[in-house]
């Protein structure tokens, strides 16, 4: 049933184990919620822009009254006492002994090995709830899921000499012959049209850059780029916030290939923006690598100290997700979260993948492999590019269509012009009617020394360019753009971007997905230009 894991049988031990235990409570509108978010995010509403407030949210999130007197009764009649662990007491957290969690959950629980890692998990295949709480209680986790331990993105480090493209294009005469190798924040100033000026002097535009899987950020990795990269920026540096006991180590023998390329180019292409670097711990409450925690710490915060933006190089494959995860935690937990993000008024940006159609990294695959959490609704999925224009699809560009969300209204048009172009091709290996990723591409890092490249440098190079957006906005006294995709697929919005109409993403022993004109599953709806998403907003 679970391919990547094997049973490990300890039941002499396990009785007397403590388990930590998370009860998804249901919540009062999610679905109104969703309409909400959807109408101040579409720039045709006339709510555009009338971002929520944490306490609007709630309304929406917090549990009903009887829901929480009839969970709290049942708990108390077992000895138990919850703690809430979100900011709208929709997630109850208990810990107890495995013996007694049997009893409770009608349930076995058992210790579980990851083979590929050796990570060990105590989970049960089974569990159940009383009758009268069935319409209480969403799930309760860690217990029949099981998510397999988040890797760090496959960035691949690239020889000073290499000149290898994806595709053999003509690059832009405009664009200096230096920027077809090289996409350093002055190369990308270039081609995308990004200003080189300071932005202006907000406290309350923050760019939040996330990290996992003990990725540390060295702020001495960050000076020495920032001289050579970014000489009138020297000595900017980045905040940090650590969650789930994270930390940021500053050996320099410990930084982190990805979390110091997050770093050094949000804070070399969004110049002066300020940029939270937030690490997450292994000591996740969520049991799915914080990626929920980060988000209710986020959204405990003050509202002027949130980042207006949230950019991730992080994920992991839909099908690592057993069906009762998907169906369940994901769209009710993890994806809704990041709505409640979009809702008050941030954009979360992920990296697509760089498996092609294989998902997140390469792997053996018979039927296409979405990546995750690209298929969710509320979060911009950015994939890669060759890197002077006319720009073809990268070759490893993860993109395609999720088996878990369906086609979200915002793309449905874009979704069934590209299949009807491409007929009957890969029937069977994808899903007609789910949510296609990604949204936009962007320029793949390569260059000066060992630098690395994959769609894990697209996100916080596109997530720069909206901080920067969004600093224009709010100097002109207008919200910031929140949740993106409704603005990104609507007429003003596609106008920002150049159409990719020339590369492939291969996987499964296929060639993949192809770009073709108007929106596809490895390029989006294309690449941005600066100048092109002022004038979409506005300005």
């Amino acid at each position: 049933m679970y391919p990547c894991f094997e049973k490990r049988f300890t039941e002499s031990r396990l009785p007397g184990y403590e388990i930590t235990l998370r009860i998804a409570l249901t919540q009062s509108d999610i679905i109104g919620l969703q309409k909400k978010t959807y109408a101040v995010s579409h720039p045709a509403n006339a709510l555009y822009g009338q971002h929520l407030t944490t306490e609007e949210v709630a309304k929406f999130v917090n549990p009903p009254p009887a829901t929480v007197s009839a969970v709290s009764t049942w708990l108390a009649a077992h000895g138990l006492t919850p703690k809430s662990i979100s900011p709208f007491d929709d997630f109850l957290q208990i810990t107890l002994p495995v013996g007694k969690a049997n009893i409770l959950l009608a349930a076995d629980f058992r210790t579980f090995t990851h083979v590929a890692s050796g990570t060990r998990s105590v989970r049960t295949l089974s569990y159940a709830v009383p009758a009268a709480l069935q319409a209480h209680i969403r799930f309760v986790h860690p217990t029949v899921a099981f998510v397999p331990p988040l890797r760090v993105p496959g960035v691949a480090a690239v020889k000073v000499n290499d000149t290898r493209r994806s595709e053999a294009v003509e690059p832009r005469a405009s664009i200096p012959a230096s920027c077809e190798f090289d996409t350093g924040p002055s190369c990308l100033q270039v081609v995308f049209g990004i200003p080189t000026a300071k932005a202006n002097d907000s406290a309350s535009n923050v760019l939040g850059v996330a990290g996992y899987v003990d990725q540390f950020a060295n702020t001495g990795d960050l000076a020495n780029f920032l001289r050579n990269e970014r000489p009138d920026l020297v000595g900017s540096t980045f905040s940090l916030q650590t969650i789930d006991g994270g930390t940021n180590d500053q050996n320099i023998f410990n930084a982190g290939i990805e979390a110091d390329l997050d770093t050094q180019y949000t804070i070399g292409v969004a110049s002066g923006v300020p940029v939270n670097f937030i690490s997450v711990g292994d000591d996740t409450q969520d049991g799915i690598a914080g990626f929920i925690d980060i988000v209710n710490s986020i959204l405990a915060m003050p509202a002027e100290q949130r980042p207006t933006v949230l950019t991730t190089s992080y994920g992991f494959n839909e099908q690592e997700s057993p069906v009762s995860l998907a169906i369940v935690f994901l769209p009710s937990a993890m994806c809704d979260a990041y709505m409640q993000l979009g809702a008050v008024g941030i954009s979360a940006i992920f990296a697509s993948g760089d498996g092609g159609v294989g998902g997140i990294q390469p792997t053996t695959c018979t039927t296409f492999v979405p990546s995750a959490p690209g298929g969710c609704p509320f979060i911009t999925s950015v994939g890669g590019t060759t890197n002077t224009p006319p720009h073809s699809a990268a070759l490893f560009s993860s993109g395609g269509f999720s088996n878990y969300f369906p086609t979200p209204s915002y793309q449905a048009a874009d979704v069934a012009a590209y299949l009807a172009s491409i007929g009957t091709l890969y029937d069977g290996l994808y899903n007609r009617s789910g949510r296609g990723f990604p949204d936009v591409s962007l320029a793949l890092i390569r260059g000066k020394g060992a630098l690395v490249d994959g769609t894990s440098c697209a996100s916080p190079i596109f997530a720069s360019m909206i901080a920067l957006v969004n600093d224009r906005l709010i100097a002109a006294g207008k919200p910031v753009l929140g949740f993106l995709n409704p603005f990104l697929y609507s007429s003003a919005g596609r106008a920002a971007f150049t159409d990719v109409i020339s590369g492939h993403n291969p996987g499964c022993n296929t060639d993949g997905f192809s770009a073709l004109a108007g929106w596809d599953p490895l390029t989006g709806l294309g690449t941005p230009n600066f100048d092109g998403l002022l004038e979409a907003v506005g300005l």
